[in-house]
């Protein structure tokens, strides 16, 4: 899918993320929409939004309307997270702080390993929860998606982010890190999430 031309009507729509590999993954699946699509690295001296919520699904809400009251545009949010069956869902949505809130995607993945070391028991599935915010702060819509699969016991790939290298959908062989990124975008929980926010946009008339 190809992103629509830009012109000085195109009304825009903020992915709100400072993480390169989520935005392009975000552009990508929504690419053929008639909107001109940033990031917050566009934005010097923005704030961040607390993710204190229980659920997914809070958290998109509240970083959507935290993000459109600083820019004053449309900005869409996610909230997304890894739930090993083994422990009981966790990380869950404390996913990103999972091994503190400084932690590299590496120390991350290795403290999910370590809780793993010696279980048999794989099993696990990613959630995620897209919302859409106005420059007013009202929700338009919020979407979810869920994509099962297990836990490797070490990493493979080297492409995506996070936890993808040690994720395998079911159905297939492969990590995240190691499918190829169109065939990732289809079937993983931001995908499914997206399409849904993607189709609701396509319906919807904006001229800002």
């Amino acid at each position: 899918m190809s992103a629509p031309p830009i012109n000085a009507s195109t009304p825009t729509l903020v992915i709100a993320t400072h993480n390169r590999g989520k935005a392009h993954e975000i552009r990508k699946i929504l690419g053929d929409i008639p909107w001109r699509l940033i990031s917050l690295n566009e934005f010097d001296g923005i704030g961040s939004a607390e993710e204190i919520e229980p659920t997914y699904a809070g958290n998109a809400i509240a970083k959507a309307k935290y993000y459109a009251s600083w820019t004053g545009k449309v900005v869409l949010a996610d909230d997304s997270g890894l739930e090993v069956e083994a422990l009981d869902g966790a990380p869950g949505v404390l996913s990103a702080r999972y091994a503190g809130p400084e932690a590299s995607d590496y120390d991350r993945r290795v403290k999910l390993l370590d809780e793993l070391s010696g279980t048999q028991n794989r099993k696990a599935r990613f959630v995620c929860a897209v919302a859409i915010a106005t420059a007013k702060q009202e929700i338009l819509t919020v979407a979810h998606g869920v994509c099962p699969g297990s836990i490797t016991r070490e990493p493979h790939g080297d492409s995506g982010f996070g936890y993808d290298p040690l994720f395998v959908p079911d159905g297939y062989e492969q990590t995240f890190g190691e499918l190829p990124e169109t065939l990732k975008n289809e079937i993983s929980h931001r995908g499914r999430a997206l399409e849904k926010v993607r189709e609701y946009l396509l319906g919807k008339s904006w001229t800002a």
